[in-house]
């Protein structure tokens, strides 16, 4: 399970950046950075179902799964305005990261904690 755990935090310092540059005003984060953070993101997520399957599950991980996965809705989301060159709501920068953040917290505890 450190495949996952290691593509998450590599897609989250992108994620911190781009957030950091959404709270200081600039609209768009390059376009660069929000495609590796998504490509990072979207292999965690895939290397954490796999994980899953072969390894087993504790409640923890598969709440991170799920808190994933919402995540993950929310940066296509975000991504389409990117697309757009519409300005990413703050509310909704905050919102994908709480759940990014969580799940990943979620993530650690039911590896390393809450083993199944």
């Amino acid at each position: 399970m450190i495949w996952p755990i290691g593509l998450f935090a590599i897609a989250a310092v992108g994620g911190v950046v781009m957030a950091i540059m959404r709270f200081s005003g600039r609209e768009l984060p390059p376009m660069g950075l929000a495609v590796v953070h998504g490509l990072f993101a979207a292999a965690g997520l895939v290397a954490l179902i796999v994980g899953l399957m072969k390894f087993g599950y504790s409640i923890a991980s598969l709440a991170a799964l799920i808190g994933f996965v919402g995540a993950a809705l929310g940066g296509f989301y975000l991504f389409s305005l990117h697309l757009k060159r519409t300005a990413l709501p703050v509310s909704l920068v905050l919102v994908h990261g709480g759940f990014a953040v969580i799940s990943f917290v979620l993530l650690l505890a039911g590896v390393y904690v809450l083993r199944p």
